[in-house]
């Protein structure tokens, strides 16, 4: 189902975590140094009508307890026309979360962003091929999405079925950890919610590197680099009970209007106070 958003007024507001913060599509000249799907979404519209305001309130790491804690409020506030929601993904990482409580909550808050009048854009997850000891928390994606795709049509919000997109089993669609998007993949997603929003519109997919094929040593080379570079370092942090998104605030904490010729690299440019709240570990995801 696709949607419209034209009219006067427009502002667009995202909420959520890593995957709407921008995780993987690394750029050390905007805040939290990544740009992601929904930077380029944002400039695509501004390109296409004058007026768009966009805030981004995703916080990596973010489960969904925290996102109605810290993000409805202030979106509410912002008396958006659009809004993007994708929440939950870390939760279904935790294994003692119980579906029906999360679900129930999931419900809730897109049901209080619907009553804002914005069209709302929700996201069903994908299947990300990490590990086999993850296979088990399939059935917990399944139900979420299940529960996404009947709200979707419940409330009459625009569906983005990531879930669907077979593109993404190419492995250059995702960062090194195997969890985030690439710079590819944001790019790729970018363009089906413009898609989805009736701005159907070209976005480039420059800088993805050739596919090459791994023999069987290479493969376990990838393995044992993937577990020291990534699985360790996510138990310790589970272990101490700290996250990447632990004294990080939103990249665009309130509506900015975005160029329509440079975008938000422009505005960052010339608005430098926008970048002094990004620690340098936040530039990278360890």
């Amino acid at each position: 189902m696709a949607g419209s958003v034209r009219g006067t007024r427009k502002r667009f507001v995202a909420l959520g975590d890593s995957f709407t913060e921008g995780v993987g599509d690394w750029s050390p000249a905007l805040p939290n140094g990544v740009r992601g799907w929904a930077d380029r979404v944002a400039e695509k519209l501004a390109k296409a009508e004058k007026g768009w305001e966009y805030a981004n309130l995703a916080v990596r790491s973010k489960r969904l307890r925290q996102i109605v804690a810290d993000q409805l409020e202030p979106a509410l506030a912002m008396e958006p026309t659009l809004v993007t929601l994708y929440a939950g993904g870390n939760d279904i990482l935790d294994l003692g979360t119980a579906m029906d409580q999360l679900l129930g909550q999931y419900e809730d808050l897109a049901r209080r962003l619907t009553e804002t009048g914005a069209t709302l854009v929700l996201f069903t997850g994908y299947d990300v091929k990490v590990n086999p000891l993850l296979e088990p928390l399939k059935h917990r994606n399944w139900q979420y999405n299940e529960r996404v795709r009947g709200l979707a049509r419940e409330l009459g919000a625009v569906l983005v079925d990531y879930w669907c997109f077979d593109e993404y089993a190419d492995r250059r669609m995702w960062d090194a950890d195997r969890l985030h998007m690439s710079k590819a993949g944001h790019k790729f997603l970018a363009r089906q919610v413009l898609d989805q929003l009736g701005y159907p519109q070209r976005v480039k997919q420059r800088g993805r590197e050739p596919r090459t094929r791994r023999g069987p040593r290479e493969w376990v080379a990838a393995q044992r680099t993937w577990v020291g570079d990534w699985v360790v370092p996510l138990i310790g942090r589970k272990i101490r009970g700290v996250t990447l998104g632990d004294g990080l605030s939103p990249r665009w904490p309130e509506p900015v209007k975005v160029p329509r010729k440079g975008g938000l690299r422009r505005y960052a440019e010339e608005h430098p106070e926008v970048l002094a709240g990004t620690p340098d570990w936040a530039r990278r995801l360890l």
